[in-house]
């Protein structure tokens, strides 16, 4: 099997020879061993590229010199897997006669050699079969949600999430994405075969990228939404992000993974939050009086929606006249699924009801998956959004820091989400960021905001990093600055975290805080002096998303 990173590599050649090719895309949780072999700031994708090739039974991996880091990755292989076949195609950036002689000549210097090392010899006439026997279906837009890839190699787990809601991928003209396919007529055939792949959908490394702005106009009447992925720290792929986003009326979503398996639970959050509010958009005003008239009796019914979040588990139950009949936080344990329990029991009890009286169960947060009593899950993403307008409809803009990550959500008049962005991996300015911090000042997270107020002396912390921040404290609590002093840097910390969020969606007033640290009164006024306006928070910020899942299972049986 030979491993392959790129859609000029010349698959169709290996495949004549009867060898089988796979595209790497690796899912691994660490880095460990590749970060043995090479520096540890390179791509995320090149070293998980190192571990796949660690962890299968490959004979062989082709490169080209698409970027510094895939040469890098070359040397690496090279180095440490001798016995393999370990190839590296000098990649043309421009298409013409001249750069096609060259690259014809780059990938018969492949052929020779790859012959040498398997005893296997090429044949022109298999090649134009293999390739005749390629077949593309043409791109149509289908009557549900139309969704464009593009970007950087966009793995197959977010393929299957779009398609998991039944939405039609309209085209993936990601990295590796396109199909491939040869109409090969002429006498030579190896000439037209790299003539045709070099001319093949430019990729951002060739000079003249115009291709990409002229399909992406002809298809934007037909797209719902694009996906765009990137690889961490990619900027190849950034430039064409931004201006898509500033050039083009199309919905976008970015997502940036690192190609680790702990990303999946954010790249589901955000795919299926931007596929819900796409959804909603979509939804007509008779579907929305079909659903109203659905099921519409004189007898009261009950929902509730749950949110499993990191650090709390907080459940609402509305009856079907949108009133909250009660709710409930917990705190989130060793296991999601035993406090999602807690706090249903908690919550029915507090309101005099039996588990069979509620005629929904709707569950939201990162632990939505693990709940079985729930009858459907939407995003938290969606629900703060619904909660957010249930409770005040003036609010266009959402800051929800709960205690994994933090979101801003951007909403129309008529409460639906027609933005939004999240933090990365990175707990800093996050619940769980004060709560290292409290353990470190020895103070009662609860006593922090308050606390801060007291603040005299100005001082900075420069790192957003959570190790690192805590490292700052610690210096500074050896420096015997004071604690009052040492939390409304945090908080002067966290504010410009949220405040790069704000500025990727856009600022729009009227503001709204939810999550557990909206009750730190710290947090809350340095947020309000760094975006200059108030925020508005509710009296109970933490079950806002509990509300908006509720609101979801009312939709569905009134």
């Amino acid at each position: 099997m030979i491993g392959y990173a790129c859609k000029y590599v010349p698959l169709e050649i290996f495949t004549s020879l009867g060898v089988q090719v796979k595209k790497i895309e690796p899912n691994v949780t660490s880095y460990d061993k590749a970060e043995t072999m090479m520096h540890t700031n390179l791509c995320s994708y090149v070293k998980g590229v190192v571990e796949d090739v660690i962890m299968n039974d490959y004979e062989g991996v082709i490169l080209t010199s698409c970027c510094d880091s895939t040469r890098r990755l070359y040397d690496t292989l090279k180095d440490n897997f001798s016995d393999k076949f370990i190839y590296i195609l000098d990649l043309p950036r421009k298409v013409n006669e001249e750069s096609i002689k060259i690259y014809e000549d780059t990938v018969k210097k492949m052929v020779y050699a790859y012959e040498r090392f398997s005893g296997k010899s090429f044949d022109e006439k298999k090649l134009k079969e293999v390739c005749d026997s390629l077949k593309i279906p043409s791109i149509k837009p289908s009557k549900g949600l139309n969704i464009g890839l593009m970007g950087a190699r966009c793995n197959e787990g977010i393929i299957e999430l779009v398609k998991k809601y039944d939405a039609n991928i309209l085209f993936n003209i990601s990295c590796t994405g396109d199909e491939r396919k040869y109409n090969l007529k002429g006498e030579n055939i190896y000439h037209e075969y790299i003539k045709e792949l070099l001319s093949k959908f430019p990729c951002l490394h060739m000079t003249d990228i115009s291709e990409r702005n002229d399909f992406l106009e002809k298809q934007k009447k037909n797209l719902d939404g694009i996906i765009y992925h990137t690889v961490k720290f990619c900027d190849i792929y950034a430039y064409e992000y931004a201006d898509i986003k500033e050039n083009y009326d199309v919905p976008l979503l970015k997502v940036e993974t690192d190609y680790t398996k702990q990303c999946e639970g954010q790249i589901k959050t955000r795919v299926e939050a931007f596929i819900e509010a796409l959804n909603a958009k979509n939804e007509t005003g008779d579907d929305i009086m079909e659903k109203s008239i659905k099921g519409n009796d004189e007898n009261t019914k009950y929902v509730m929606g749950i949110d499993s979040g990191s650090t709390s588990t907080n459940a609402v139950i509305l009856n079907n006249d949108k009133k909250i009949v009660a709710y409930t936080v917990v705190r989130t344990g060793a296991k999601s699924s035993e406090s999602a329990k807690r706090a249903l029991d908690e919550v029915l009890k507090k309101a005099g009801l039996d588990r069979e009286e509620l005629s929904l169960i709707v569950s939201t947060g990162y632990g939505r998956v693990s709940i079985a009593f729930a009858d459907k899950e939407v995003t938290e993403i969606s629900c703060h959004g619904k909660g957010a307008h249930y409770i005040n409809p003036k609010i266009r803009t959402i800051i929800d820091i709960g205690g994994q990550d933090s979101k801003v959500i951007k909403l129309n008049e008529k409460g639906e989400v027609i933005d939004f962005v999240m933090n990365d991996k990175c707990a800093a300015g996050t619940g769980r960021f004060l709560e290292m911090m409290a353990r470190t000042l020895e103070i009662d997270i609860k006593d922090m905001g308050p606390e801060s107020l007291k603040w005299k002396e100005d001082i900075k912390i420069s790192s957003m990093c959570s190790v690192f921040a805590e490292s700052e404290v610690i210096s500074l609590i050896a420096q015997n600055k004071e604690k009052a002093d040492i939390i409304h840097a945090l908080n002067q910390s966290i504010s410009s975290k949220t405040n790069a969020l704000l500025g990727r969606v856009g600022r729009e007033s009227e503001f709204m805080m939810t999550g557990g640290v909206a009750q730190n009164i710290g947090v809350v006024k340095a947020l309000e002096e760094r975006i200059g306006d108030k925020l508005f928070i509710s009296d109970e910020p933490e079950i806002v998303g509990a509300i908006g899942a509720a609101l979801f299972g009312l939709e569905d049986i009134c």
